[in-house]
């Protein structure tokens, strides 16, 4: 039955209907019994796939009135979880790069690995199989490549002719960079704007959330929520234990929880690393349960965890600047360009290699206006976003590494103080389950009473102390339980020289 004479049947029996909202109308019985109802009922996967065919092509509505719904158009993403996402590019212009660029990638991909096919090349170089078709037809038409063998979906498995392979090896001696196609510094920029921590206002719920698995004072967290929503920096810095770091290295779960990097940038030909799994955290898009994938997400970005970034005292000025591996030709990017929309940790400041001065005169511009510039080997110098979280831990007084100008550029100096008697309970509290001991409030005070007359409490002396305990347990072959005398042994163990 066509479409209109469906409707006009429709219409004709809801008139004589007069209770056309009951359940046994016959307008309702033709429609449960019409043919995309009764397809919904046999073949759901069927009528899933027909809805997402008219997703794709752009007729949502008519698809959804195939099976007798309303219609729902949804985009691919959710987009209020994110203010940026990597559509997949539909031609070259759409990626900032040229055709020579992908055939360069392309052909030292195959020099490296031999016969592959091109939907091979487009996973290596992460850009849509209709690009690198292109592509691979014109370094057939130019003699680069030589069809070995058909594949399949209308694919071939290529080779490189000699004149392809000495292109290739005089691409290989500038860089031998052969993963995913790079994105533009324009676009990159953009992507940092976008998901600039500046535009993230933590809450106090936002900040308990993210130190939920920490005991920390109410009068401390809020002294932390303005400088963490502030976005700029902040000094953390007294005695050693009482968790400087692990306030530091939690901050970052008060902003949004992911982020969308590239995996590497172009500039001129120059391909810059910025993606690295030893500092990101992969979170990839849940998987469509569909029979269609309807990402389409430009595979050349990652979705990570906001980055939290921790360096130590092995931290140099190289590592502050693009430094390029001139056996490979490839650039690395410093530990502030991987930090970005992130927190940047400098762990016991004061202690790196450097002198203090020398870091701080590196970042008291950046620190003030927010971009950074970066030299690269071409000795072109580019301009680059500063947009990080940068937490300066030490238990050093700030006073006496700094100068005035730039603690002005550090708006919040906070003091980590000592926990009280009460917290240092409460800590035990927490970490004797952990631990698998029972609490046991007569031995902690005997422990306050006997060891801590004069000796100030810290944050992590419970962690420390337990773990003791446990291991002589352990070793003893006792079941975990706590006491007197463990206590008596660790304490003498653990302050020994304290």
């Amino acid at each position: 039955m066509s479409k209109p004479a469906a409707n006009e049947l429709l219409a004709r029996l809801a008139g004589q209907e007069t209770a056309g909202n009951d359940a046994s109308s016959p307008c309702r019985d033709l429609e449960a019994s019409s043919p995309a109802h009764q397809l919904e009922r046999d073949d759901p996967k069927l009528a899933g796939l027909l809805q997402r065919i008219g997703s794709l092509t752009g007729d949502a509505a008519e698809s959804a009135g195939m099976l007798g719904e309303e219609p729902d158009i949804q985009t691919p993403w959710d987009s209020s979880s994110a203010d940026f996402f990597p559509d997949a590019p539909e031609s070259f212009d759409a990626t900032g790069l040229t055709e020579s660029e992908v055939e360069a990638l392309a052909l030292k991909f195959l020099l490296s690995r031999g016969d592959c096919t091109g939907r091979d090349i487009a996973d290596q170089i992460l850009l849509p199989f209709g690009l690198i078709e292109e592509v691979c037809r014109r370094m057939k038409q130019d003699q680069l490549v030589a069809y070995r063998a058909s594949a399949a979906m209308s694919d071939y498995i290529y080779q490189l002719t000699d004149l392809g392979r000495e292109r290739a090896r005089r691409h290989v001696e500038h860089c031998t960079y052969f993963g995913a196609a790079p994105v533009t510094l324009a676009d990159y920029i953009a992507s940092v704007r976008a998901q600039s921590l500046e535009n993230q206002q933590p809450t106090l719920a936002d900040l308990q959330h993210a130190f939920s698995d920490l005991l920390i004072n109410p009068e401390m967290m809020h002294r932390l929520g303005p400088a963490i929503n502030s976005g700029r920096g902040m000094f953390l810095f007294g005695f050693p234990g009482n968790g400087k770091t692990s306030i530091a290295e939690r901050v970052t779960l008060a902003f949004g929880e992911t982020i969308w990097v590239p995996r590497a940038i172009g500039v001129d030909g120059e391909i810059i690393r910025l993606f690295d799994p030893s500092n990101h955290v992969p979170a990839p898009l849940p998987k469509n349960e569909g029979l269609l994938d309807q990402s389409r997400v430009d595979r050349r970005w990652v979705r990570i965890k906001r980055p939290t970034i921790v360096v130590g005292g092995e931290l140099t000025m190289d590592n502050l600047e693009i430094t390029m591996n001139h056996i490979t030709g490839i650039n690395e990017a410093p530990m502030q360009l991987k930090s970005n929309c992130g927190t940047l940790v400098i762990d016991d400041f004061g202690r790196q290699r450097m002198s203090t001065d020398e870091l701080l005169n590196r970042w008291i511009v950046p620190l003030e206006k927010r971009y950074d510039y970066l030299n690269l080997s071409s000795g072109k110098k580019i301009e680059v976003p500063f947009d990080q979280l940068l937490i300066l831990s030490t238990n050093l007084e700030p006073r006496d590494l700094v100068d005035e100008a730039f603690l002005r550029r550090i708006p919040y100096k906070i003091e980590v103080i000592n926990p009280t008697e009460e917290e240092f309970r409460k800590l035990f509290g927490i970490m004797c389950p952990k631990m698998g001991f029972e609490y046991n409030d007569k031995v902690i005070d005997y422990l306050i009473e006997h060891h801590y007359k004069e000796r100030p409490f810290r944050c992590c002396q419970p962690r420390d102390l337990l773990s003791q305990v446990r291991c002589l347990c352990l070793f003893e072959g006792r079941p975990l339980e706590l006491s007197p005398e463990a206590f008596d042994k660790a304490v003498e163990n653990y302050f020994s020289v304290m």
